[in-house]
């Protein structure tokens, strides 16, 4: 028997970016422990979490608002990795990598919530 967000492909997917993020922070320098290593980990996290959290909610409003900020997580990623570009933390090809996952995850999300709206 399985919660029924696990057989979504938004959080099975949110899933995957948060390990590969936690992966890609590991190679940030060690100023950066609490501060941008942080600040991507534990929003990459928050896509899935927030997934799973309004899964089990008694509407769709209430869905609804959890995928919101299950998006608003995931645009933080993506200026995490803006961020990380700019002080020379990834290479061109791992941003475009995690750059390229974020994009396609948020269509996803973004057809998801309006298709429970």
């Amino acid at each position: 028997m399985k919660f029924k967000f696990e057989n979504l492909i938004i959080w099975q997917k949110a899933m995957d970016l948060g390990e590969n993020i936690d992966k890609l922070s590991d190679k940030f320098p060690k100023k950066e422990m609490y501060n941008l290593s942080s600040q991507i980990r534990r929003a990459a996290d928050s896509i899935a979490l927030n997934i799973s959290e309004g899964s089990i909610g008694q509407s769709n409003p209430e869905f609804n608002k959890f995928m919101g900020y299950a998006i608003i997580s995931l645009v933080e990623v993506v200026t995490c990795l803006h961020k990380a570009i700019r002080r020379q933390y990834l290479s061109e090809q791992e941003f475009n990598k995690y750059y390229d996952d974020s994009f396609q995850l948020m269509n996803m999300m973004v057809a998801f919530k309006n298709k429970i709206n």
